[in-house]
């Protein structure tokens, strides 16, 4: 068996044709919110993006890498070499990175098809990406907000705890498909669906327990994390409305909006509304060219 030397692949004639980075972008996070060891920031604060090999094209088409987050993480390693640990990653970045590696691998154009309402027609519809793209990174994520005397920090999750929570979710929303189960007594469904309900609960507070990282009033900063749980556990409604409110409108900041279609006077003489929405989303079934 010939042994591997290091040397060998130092000295490949053939170095000079590996892929080299397409196109270089800015992160909405800006590189906030990476741990240390987790992001290697160049000083233009732009990061290289490499198109997909065949390996990570198959990668993607893996189900369950993808329900579980790995083939997400597996493809950010191989096309953006310097974000050193994806897992890591806020979540602010991960729809910008995965509409950059698509455009170094195909292109700014991505085809989407939609069915059109009432009349149900199927057309296909190009979606400029490189304009997506634009508005995501140049979006800005207020850390911090300010109720009475008390200023609350908070932060995106990272793609592990996403990717935990979603699966988590998934899981607990799977029980409402016994309602058609007819194997099951009615007391029976009523037990799962409360248990289930009880969990999503406690899944969403979790959630927003983590968002929060630090509170201060006055001269005096919280940053344990048993504290602030146990604050937010006994923080009244109004609180926890204004700090899910600012959550949710940071999510948005950073949220794909939908492409806006306007029917053709033929179509809406058939019945289509003169505009409508397609929603655009990137996994599996329209991420390759």
């Amino acid at each position: 068996m010939v042994e591997f030397n290091p040397q060998d692949y130092e000295q490949n004639p053939l170095r000079k044709f590996f892929r080299q980075a397409k196109i270089h972008i800015p992160l909405p996070s800006k590189g906030e919110f990476y741990p240390e060891g987790a992001i290697d920031m160049p000083e233009t604060g732009e990061v290289p993006i490499f198109a997909m090999t065949a390996k990570d094209e198959l990668t993607m088409k893996t189900p369950d890498a993808l329900l579980n987050g790995q083939a997400t993480v597996d493809i950010i390693k191989s096309c953006v070499p310097n974000i050193k640990d994806p897992w890591k990653m806020p979540t602010l970045d991960l729809d910008a990175l995965l509409i950059a590696i698509r455009v170094a691998t195909y292109g700014n154009m991505m085809e989407i098809t939609a069915t059109t309402p009432r009349t149900n027609e199927t057309k296909k519809y190009e979606v400029d990406l490189q304009k997506i793209l634009s508005k995501l990174v140049s979006a800005n994520y207020v850390s911090s907000v300010k109720t009475g005397d008390m200023i609350v920090y908070t932060r995106p999750l990272n793609y592990k705890e996403f990717s935990q929570t979603s699966l988590k979710t998934f899981e607990e929303q799977r029980v409402f498909t016994i309602i058609n189960d007819d194997s099951l007594e009615d007391d029976e469904k009523l037990e799962r669906f409360n248990n289930s309900f009880r969990k999503l609960t406690d899944l969403t507070v979790t959630t927003m327990n983590k968002s929060v990282w630090k509170i201060q009033v006055g001269d005096t900063e919280v940053t344990n994390t048993k504290h602030i749980e146990e604050f937010m556990s006994n923080s009244d409604k109004e609180f926890y409305k204004f700090i899910t409110d600012h959550l949710e409108e940071q999510r948005k900041k950073f949220q794909i909006e939908p492409l806006v279609v306007k029917s053709t006077p033929e179509e809406i003489e058939a019945g289509a509304p003169p505009e409508w929405d397609v929603p655009i989303t990137f996994d599996a079934s329209n991420f390759f060219g």
